[in-house]
């Protein structure tokens, strides 16, 4: 393809699309990862090679980009186990499969590789096969069994401390009342002649007003006006929270509350009781190192987590185990679709809470100024429209959930 000026005469204009030849082999360097890429369990008697020694999401999305442009890929791994990060020690300056990439000992790398703008500057990349974002892991809170004070739970310890001191109030302004009411007091004649009593003493007031709250009554009840008046403010009181208490009691014994003491970044920001970090000489790392200037809750995060080393991780893996090993005490900055695929995995011990921090895909990433890169970008749109990849996250992701779906939501009552 040419095109001719006066100027500068003939002048050839290179096609957007070159031509590979069918059946050419491609070295796919890509990195061993749930569920994107798993070594396969062999069958008894069955010895696998080459490529189907894996399988994963980017194990089928390597075959159907292989099989849509007609050619075959020989699925290598990464030699240093890493994504790719700038590395002073190495020679191109990168480590993991962009330093491959760069110095071009792979055609390309399938992989949950993220699209940055550092790493376009040194690869090219296709179009995002999947979206995502940095979400934020915790251990999810554990369902506590009902124990033998759990009949205590649908009101505040400050609530039954004030049924006691009501309890005992009522019950000495009755006792009080009887003394000095003419009403309550009865004249009897018996062998030592005539005498006064008097039905509540200390000890029965207490007795009639125990009867009142649980509700089972009482033998006696009160003859004056003043005494009846305070009898029927109790009665109503009780009323009111044996109706609220009943109401309450069987949600509480059977519906846990959970409550999750991280719900966003900025939640993680404004304290230092919950450790929190990312994995080393990753996208995630970055986006915390440029933007700790732009805002000021990931200025703090950046701040906290490269004061502790300790909090970053070199595998998955690891900050996984962290989460479920901390009780509570550490949380993993990761992307939401790993994040996502854990949850739904056994033991079913973690969660993902708030929204996501950013917006990124990951992406076929091939040497600068490859010939695949344009083919390879046409056959990931024509999997994105027909529903390919669709397909395969929920194969990947979903269809293989091991998890209950759904979380029990606690009910709350309040006094005030």
């Amino acid at each position: 393809v040419a095109e001719w000026s006066d100027s500068d005469g003939l002048q050839q204009i290179p096609p957007n699309y070159k031509r590979i030849p069918q059946n050419t082999g491609f070295e796919n360097k890509t990195y061993i990862e749930e569920p994107y890429l798993m070594y396969k369990k062999a069958e008894d008697g069955q010895i696998l090679e080459g490529n189907d020694m894996f399988e994963g999401y980017c194990k089928d999305l390597a075959d159907l980009i292989a099989d849509n442009l007609k050619f075959s890929l020989i699925i290598k791994l990464v030699n240093d186990s890493a994504y790719g990060g700038k590395d002073p020690t190495s020679p191109v300056g990168w480590n993991g499969m962009v330093g491959e990439l760069i110095r071009k000992d792979a055609d390309m790398a399938i992989a949950p590789l993220t699209i940055t703008s550092a790493r376009e500057n040194v690869i090219d990349f296709t179009k995002p096969f999947m979206s995502m974002g940095i979400s934020i892991m915790i251990k999810k809170p554990m369902n506590r069994l009902p124990g033998v004070f759990s009949f205590m739970n649908p009101l505040s310890e400050e609530i039954w401390m004030c049924i006691i001191f009501a309890y005992v109030g009522v019950s000495v302004v009755l006792f009080l009342v009887s003394r000095f009411s003419p009403h309550e007091w009865r004249y009897e004649d018996n062998f030592m002649g005539p005498s006064a009593s008097n039905d509540f003493s200390l000890h029965n007031s207490l007795w009639f007003s125990l009867g009142a709250f649980m509700p089972q009554g009482c033998d006696i009840c009160p003859r004056s006006i003043a005494g009846r008046i305070v009898g029927s403010v109790w009665w109503f009181f009780t009323l009111i929270i044996i109706s609220s208490y009943t109401a309450n009691l069987a949600a509480f014994l059977t519906v846990e509350r959970m409550v999750t003491p991280i719900n966003s970044p900025v939640d993680l920001a404004k304290q230092t009781e919950v450790e929190y970090g990312t994995l080393m000489h990753s996208s995630t790392q970055e986006f915390f190192k440029l933007q700790s200037g732009k805002i000021p809750v990931y200025a703090r995060m950046w701040e906290f987590m490269n004061s502790r080393k300790h909090v970053f991780v070199r595998k998955y893996e690891e900050g996984i185990q962290r989460v479920r090993e901390s009780k509570g005490k550490y949380a993993f900055l990761m992307e939401s679709t790993k994040n996502e695929y854990i949850n739904e995995r056994k033991p079913c011990d973690t969660m993902k809470v708030g929204r996501n921090l950013d917006a990124k895909g990951y992406g076929v990433a091939t040497p600068v100024g490859s010939n695949l890169r344009d083919r390879l970008n046409l056959a990931v749109l024509t999997m994105l429209e027909n529903g390919d990849l669709a397909r395969l996250e929920n194969k990947w992701w979903y269809d293989r959930s091991e998890c209950k779906n759904g979380e029990s939501k606690g009910l709350s009552f309040f006094f005030s």
